[in-house]
């Protein structure tokens, strides 16, 4: 057996150790439910105005909330408009651009005020992007992304690029899949679940996050550190989370079993 048979085992190996994460359990106890959208309940799609309302999603998480107590929100990268128009408004809570948004399950809208170098980092964005078909710009406000799903080749450059922008306007690098943002600091997926659950009807219930990729993995910590857990969801990976859930699927079909306490 050669060097590169050994490496190959020790990958092997580890994908294995990985790929043993359990699914999550139907009857957890009274739950806080937190969801990722994009990957987990949403299959990805070239562009993000690709991802549209599916039937059966709507239908799990409208029936979602009531049986655990209205106890869930949706925690993605994407603005709560966004969300709501892909979920089509099945869910009360939600918070997006990684924590910077927040709606609360009786209505308030919270939103961070914007870093004045999100709008450089835009443009600089559009620039990039003006020269490179497949390339996708995203203004989210408080946060600017760039999506390279539709050119693949163009990631090393988008890499470079948000990392210069990073160190010279301050502003967060968040990384995703196929996706890099810059943000404006101080919130994280971790920061938003632990603020929903300083609230009713969230507080006193255990904390469980899905999600794919990771910026979810902010969540999956801050669920732990209350007493809770995370699921992975996807190909198997280092992570903190507890439990695997391998797709979109097995996420809707985890949900309509799913028995929590009221």
């Amino acid at each position: 057996m050669g060097t590169s048979d050994l490496t190959v085992d020790a990958a092997t190996a580890a994908a294995e150790t990985f790929s043993r994460l359990p699914a999550p359990p139907i009857r957890p106890g009274r739950i806080s439910l937190f969801l990722d959208l994009d990957g987990v309940l949403a299959e990805f799609a070239p562009t993000p105005e690709g991802v549209t309302p599916d039937a059966r999603r709507t239908a799990v998480l409208t029936a979602l909330a009531p049986r655990i107590g209205g106890r869930a929100a949706i925690i993605s990268g994407r603005t709560i408009a966004e969300i709501d128009r892909i979920a089509d408004g099945s869910m009360a809570a939600a918070s997006g651009v990684h924590g910077l948004e927040r709606r609360r399950t009786d209505g308030v809208f919270l939103r961070a005020e914007a870093s004045e170098s999100v709008r450089n980092a835009v443009a600089a964005f559009e620039d990039f992007a003006r020269t490179r078909p497949g390339v996708v710009v995203e203004d989210k406000a408080v946060a600017a992304g760039l999506h390279y799903r539709g050119a693949p080749e163009a990631a090393a450059e988008a890499e470079a690029l948000t990392r210069r922008l990073a160190a010279e306007t301050g502003l967060m690098l968040q990384p995703g899949n196929m996706v890099i943002e810059l943000k404006t600091p101080g919130s994280t997926k971790g920061t938003a679940l632990k603020a929903f659950m300083a609230e009713a009807p969230f507080a006193g219930a255990m904390p469980v996050m899905l999600g794919d990729d990771l910026t979810d993995e902010d969540g999956f910590r801050a669920a732990a550190e209350l007493g809770g857990f995370g699921v992975l969801v996807g190909p198997p990976r280092r992570t903190v989370a507890r439990y695997g859930l391998t797709g979109v699927t097995a996420v809707l079909d985890w949900l309509e079993q799913l028995e929590g306490v009221a």
